[in-house]
């Protein structure tokens, strides 16, 4: 059975999801396909400062990148997770910590015993079973030491923050070094083909055409051959994530770099904090029927570190997703794809696994319906996962200073969400399904951290007796806080490995 391999894949737009997709293909194909991307330096990429989730430590493996090398070009930072500020309710704060939750004991899992101990007053909050999330607190940082067995040491999972635009600029070095030809230019238009209407080449203004095989539409927002092309269509969200609207703006940092991103919760919307080497990234994601543009601004201006290093930037979208990622011969990936807002730093690992699924699935000339339907499906799984976990932070609020943390509260809210909340509520069980995104440990601190009723919990956890229980977790802690106690401060960590020249 012979192979009809394709030649030719052009790359439409740079940027992360551009670059990042030009690095792994560059890697992963072995130098035996042409690959081309197209891009213009007058067209701005959205670029802000970017957080991310474990998963970018496999990719950055996979493309060859050096931690530490990367950390310093890209004014790189560490993250153990996120801090929630005002979810639940106004005043409260948690985290949503890398990682496990405590260790396992017997027959049900952790947070079984500690619902358990909870009803009877005598569980510690749950951040004291989550190395993570104590370290981060503790603004403290080191990787996982695997040297050490059975230590909680071992579970320290983390990411990255870093200059997206500067991530980009690595990435491209990094490509063209391994034979990606960057084309300059803006494209005028895209040449379909008789009579199935794949995509036969762009043309740029100058009139040069670049022909291809298989086309990533990495373009943002437009998509220009998946949607201004192809027609593929929009399913929108917006009556389930209401924001449409992004402020984003540096500014000077403070001299603790925390270890984590921190997401705030404003009247109308929330805001970022994304702590960088030489500044603090951050911006203020709202919802246009419920707040000015003025006042927005001026939220986000009034709650920043230090001194802001530019004029606030506007970002307008609509959180959803491409009713088809692959149509034809187009593969949208990135913002081209779809949106979710970045609660949760997911879009750089939904183009990381959009990347990993063309791999998987890739074409050669007779472009496969049967893969294409899969991949398809493949994906709006996933976007539909975590849709429902971006969700569930808006909807899980109690709060009642303002009208759209009530109208949050009181949406209708997809079924497969409703599952998973009726599914904690009975009993404190967690089903992740086919591998989704987030793992049961997410799902879990969310819902404790913005205080989800629960109604009882797993009848085998009452196996053990209490005093074996409590002395088991006592150690969970107790272990955690001497392996946190060693630990270097995030500050230390990074001038001992991986500090950015000062410009």
């Amino acid at each position: 059975m012979e192979h009809q391999a394709i030649k030719d894949i052009v790359i439409v737009g740079g940027g992360t999801a551009g670059w990042m997709t030009a690095a792994a293909l560059s890697s992963m194909l072995n130098g035996r396909y042409n690959i081309r991307l197209v891009e213009s330096d007058e067209i701005g990429i959205v670029g802000v400062g970017e957080a991310t989730i474990p998963m970018i430590q496999r990719f950055n493996r996979v493309v060859g990148i050096d931690e530490a090398q990367f950390m310093r070009e890209t004014m790189g930072t560490f993250k153990l997770g996120v801090e929630f500020v005002n979810w639940g309710k106004l005043g409260e704060r948690y985290m949503h910590g890398f990682g496990r939750m405590g260790q396992d004991l017997a027959t049900v899992p952790f947070e079984q015993y500690w619902h358990k101990m909870r009803a009877l007053g005598k569980a510690a909050p749950l951040e004291e079973y989550s190395i993570t999330r104590m370290a981060a607190k503790a603004g403290k940082f080191m990787p996982a030491r695997t040297d050490v067995p059975n230590s909680p040491l071992g579970d320290i999972a983390y990411a990255y923050h870093f200059d997206a635009s500067l991530y980009a600029k690595y990435l491209r070095a990094l490509c063209e070094a391994r034979g990606v030809t960057r084309i300059e230019g803006k494209i005028s238009r895209a040449i379909q083909r008789e009579p199935d209407g794949f995509i036969e080449a762009v043309e740029l203004e100058g009139g040069q055409r670049i022909e291809g095989e298989l086309f990533v539409d990495c373009s943002g927002f437009r998509g220009l051959l998946i949607e201004q092309t192809l027609e593929t269509g929009y399913e929108d969200w917006n009556h389930w994530l209401p924001a449409d609207r992004a402020l984003a703006v540096p500014c000077e940092s403070v001299p603790a770099m925390t270890p984590f991103t921190r997401a705030t919760a404003h009247k109308s919307g929330w805001q970022w904090r994304i702590p960088l080497q030489h500044r603090t990234g951050n911006g203020h994601v709202y919802c246009s029927r419920f707040i000015s543009d003025d006042e927005a601004t001026a939220t986000l201006l009034s709650n920043l570190d230090g001194r802001a290093l530019a004029e606030p930037r506007m970002i307008k979208f609509r959180t959803g997703m491409r009713k088809q990622a692959w149509n034809r011969n187009v593969v949208a990936i990135g913002l081209a794809g779809g949106f979710l807002e970045p609660i949760e730093s997911t879009s750089i690992h939904l183009i990381q696994s959009a990347i990993a699924r063309l791999v998987e699935f890739f074409p050669d000339r007779r472009f496969s319906e049967t893969d294409r339907i899969e991949f398809n499906r493949q994906s709006r799984f996933e976007y539909e996962r975590v849709r429902d976990f971006i969700i569930l932070h808006y909807h899980l609020n109690q709060r009642t200073d303002s009208a759209y943390w009530t109208e949050c509260a009181n949406m209708a809210i997809p079924e497969t969400l409703r599952q998973k909340m009726d599914l904690y509520r009975s009993r404190g069980k967690i089903v992740r399904v086919d591998n989704e995104l987030f793992s049961e440990v997410g799902w879990l601190q969310v819902f404790e951290g913005q205080n989800m009723p629960i109604d009882g919990y797993h009848p085998l956890a009452d196996t053990q007796s209490e005093a074996d229980i409590a002395d088991y977790m006592g150690s969970v802690r107790d272990v955690i806080r001497k392996c946190v106690d060693v630990m270097p401060s995030h500050e230390e960590y990074i001038a001992k490995h991986c500090a950015a020249r000062k410009s």
